[in-house]
């Protein structure tokens, strides 16, 4: 059974404690940009009293607090972990924020590694630990079967981990909607779940299963005309494992690659440079044929993260740099929209 987040509209209480002005507040950043559930507030003691829109920049209102019993008096129902420590582990000074949440009858959604539900076995009625990073029951080994599908499918791929793959996916799904497109998203890690309520953790299924855990998902939408599929990691990055899992899982026509302006080697490894992108661009494609094995995926444009430029007229040299660098259409789509990237996949 495919995991997935609670779906019945409940406030939500964002933990970023220390977070709400760094990379590792991704998981509440992301509730926070894309969720339909109702925001109650942010948890972070160093910015309580301020507003969650103008800390973050993300245009989204919601009352920063410092405790779990103001989160409470805000109508709070449940806790979301909105914090990606390195390695997905729950540090240790986070349990007794944890253990007063359930106390408080709070249900917990939790996308790191470690597994909350067995701590907690006994709650309270319509109180529910949603435990994200988890492999999903049933699953099997990859048989090419989306290759065979009469859909346009397209992953997120980047240069580096936290380039804002799923944000451009996201981002695309909401023009593809709004121009009545039928299209689906397909999420494979823990806030892409949070956000659409269904998917894969890619990072936490075995990997005889990793392949086979993509395609399902990715057949599971075969009725819908463009399936988006979230991106994980980066080819070039040591840590990552994820692009063959994604590319063999999905078989994709087309490829959108996601990069930060401006960054030329990885964030956490700067001992690895990022390659030129239309190189980069040529290796995903290359891995996803294998010689003509499988079908051809086309890049069909770059997704630019420039977030960090506060000037817009920096950000417009930005998309336009690498435009004339990759000959490839390129914007922000979360700065100036998604439209550019949904047209590049119609016409690639």
């Amino acid at each position: 059974m495919t995991e997935t987040a609670p779906r019945r509209a409940r406030p939500l209480a964002l933990y970023m404690e220390g977070s709400t002005r760094q990379p590792s507040g991704k998981m509440g950043f992301g509730v926070l940009r894309y969720a339909t559930d109702p925001i109650a507030c942010v948890i972070d003691s160093r910015e309580a009293g301020r507003d969650a829109r103008e800390v973050t920049r993300i245009p989204r209102s919601a009352p920063i607090v410092a405790t779990l019993a103001e989160a409470e008096a805000l109508g709070a129902e449940v806790l979301v972990l909105g914090i990606a420590p390195p390695g997905g582990r729950v540090p240790e000074d986070w349990w007794p924020v944890i253990d007063e949440a359930v106390a408080r009858g709070l249900s917990v959604v939790n996308g790191l590694h470690d597994r909350l539900a067995p701590r907690y076995p006994r709650l309270r009625p319509g109180q529910e630990i949603h435990d994200l990073r988890v492999e999903p029951d049933g699953l099997t080994v990859a048989t090419g079967a989306a290759a065979r599908l009469p859909n346009r499918r397209v992953v997120f791929v980047g240069t580096d981990m936290a380039v804002g793959k799923m944000s451009a996916a996201l981002e695309v799904l909401r023009v593809a909607r709004e121009r009545g497109v039928d299209a689906a998203f397909v999420a494979t890690g823990q806030i892409g779940i949070a956000i659409a309520g269904r998917g894969v953790a890619l990072d936490a299924v075995r990997l005889d299963y990793a392949c086979g855990a993509i395609e399902r998902e990715v057949l599971a939408h075969a009725g819908a005309e463009l399936v988006l599929v979230e991106g994980q990691g980066s080819l070039v990055h040591p840590a990552s494992a994820a692009t063959l899992p994604l590319l063999r899982g999905a078989m994709p026509t087309h490829l959108v690659l996601c990069a930060r302006a401006g960054q030329a080697a990885l964030a956490r490894i700067p001992g690895v440079p990022i390659p030129p992108l239309r190189a980069l661009a040529r290796s995903y494609e290359d891995l996803a044929s294998t010689c003509g094995t499988f079908p051809g995926a086309r890049t069909a444009a770059v997704a630019l993260n420039t977030f960090h430029l506060e000037d817009d007229r920096e950000a417009a040299q930005a998309v336009r740099t690498i435009e004339n660098e990759t000959g490839l259409p390129c914007c922000d789509p979360v700065r100036h929209g998604a439209g550019r990237l949904l047209d590049a996949l119609a016409h690639a």
